[in-house]
Formats: structure tokens, sequence, C-alpha cells
């Protein structure tokens, strides 16, 4: 919805501004009064359409956030700068679950909100041995996703990944890929594929260990 909007924001506020003059042309025709209302219709359009525009993305992801930090998934909050993983698929009669449930039964999820002011994270992903998994990373200033890990762009195989805010200048440590944040807030979404009931227990457990941890904790220097 967020990236339907920003790109198709010129169309709407067209559309907007169509609907406002139909219903001004209408008013002509009906002989009434139409200057308070071209001039509502006009402030409602410069103001409201472009203020839909830019702030509803924000908001929505700024809801992640909250829902996040405050309540988590079903056990509690989720402290910042770490992963949670859903022990099991969504439910809709869940209504914890329903902040991450879409309609499929095939995936756990994992989430979580990452806050990079105070240095880079270092993101572990065990060997998925050809499982279908993946991790976005989303800008909460625009909701657009920035990057991806996972299957299909990074590989089933092991690695650990540097999650860098703007204004970072150290080095990457040897055999860890950097992932530059455009902020310092990143909203981090996930999934891993489940076959069947008989497979949850080693998708979860692979799930689990996807995790974060500060770059300093690992014995090295920003």
């Amino acid at each position: 919805m967020n990236r339907l909007i920003l790109k198709y924001g010129i169309p709407l506020t067209v559309v907007i501004l169509a609907v406002f003059a139909w219903v001004i042309y209408q008013r002509i025709r009906g002989g009434t009064d139409i200057v308070p209302l071209a001039v509502a219709a006009v402030i409602v359009w410069l103001v409201g359409a472009p203020a839909f525009i830019y702030l509803w993305p924000r908001l929505t992801v700024g809801g992640f956030k909250r829902a996040i930090v405050k309540h988590g998934f079903g056990e509690g909050p989720i402290p910042v700068n770490s992963l949670y993983a859903m022990p099991s698929t969504p439910s809709p009669s869940e209504s914890r679950g329903s902040l991450l449930a879409t309609g499929t039964d095939d995936l756990l999820y994992l989430g979580g909100w990452l806050e990079l002011k105070d240095g880079p994270l270092v993101l572990h992903v065990p060997e998925m041995a050809g499982r279908y998994y993946s991790l976005q990373f989303t800008n909460p200033s625009d909701s657009s996703n920035f990057a991806y890990v996972g299957t299909r762009t990074t590989g089933t195989g092991a690695g650990e990944y540097v999650l860098s805010g703007p204004g970072w200048s150290g080095s990457v440590p040897e055999g860890m890929t950097h992932i530059p944040s455009p902020g310092h807030s990143v909203l981090v979404i996930g999934r891993v594929f489940v076959a069947n009931e008989s497979d949850l227990p080693t998708a979860y457990g692979l799930a689990k260990q996807v995790a974060l941890g500060p770059l300093g904790a690992r014995g090295l220097t920003r």
C-alpha cells in the first residue's frame, strides 16, 4: 500500500482535484454560491493531499515500531536491536499474530526494530540448506525497502552482515558483507519457509539462529 501511494502520488492528487472540480461544477449548475466551497477545496487539496502522501508511509511503519517495542508479537516487548522469531505460523484468530499475518500458513515470521546511532550491528544467518528465507530492511522515513538478505539475493549459506547507519566510516571485517542503511532507524521483517507441521521445529530452530549483535562485541573495531 505504501509503495503504491509513493509511486502514484501525482495521479492520486490529480484524481482528488478532479473530484473537487466535479463537485464545484455541480454546485454551479445548481446556482449555489460556490466561492466558500472552492476556497475550501483548494486549501484541502494543497495541504491535505501532499500531507497524506508524505505522512501515510511514516505513520504505518511507525505503527510497527510501537507494536514491536511496546507489545511484541505475543510474548512481551521486543528490545531494540534484537530479533524475535514467532514459534508458529500466523493465525487470523490470534490478535497478536495479526501484526505479521499475511494469509499464508507456510511461513514463520521474524521482526525487530533497529537503531544504529551507537554503531553498526552484525547480523548472523545460519546455514539454511536450500530452505527459502528472506529478511527485508525498511527505511521508516519513506517506507522503502533498501536491502534484502535471503535465498533470492544472497543464497542459503551461513553469513554475517554489517549493518551501519549514515556517516559510519569504519572498515568491514573480512568475510562479512556491508549493508549501509540510509537512516539510523530500520524495520526488519523476516520470513522462513515451513514445509509442514513436522517441519515446524526445524524451521523455528533456524529462525531463532538469525541474530543481531554489536560489531564491537565480536572483538572487532569500528
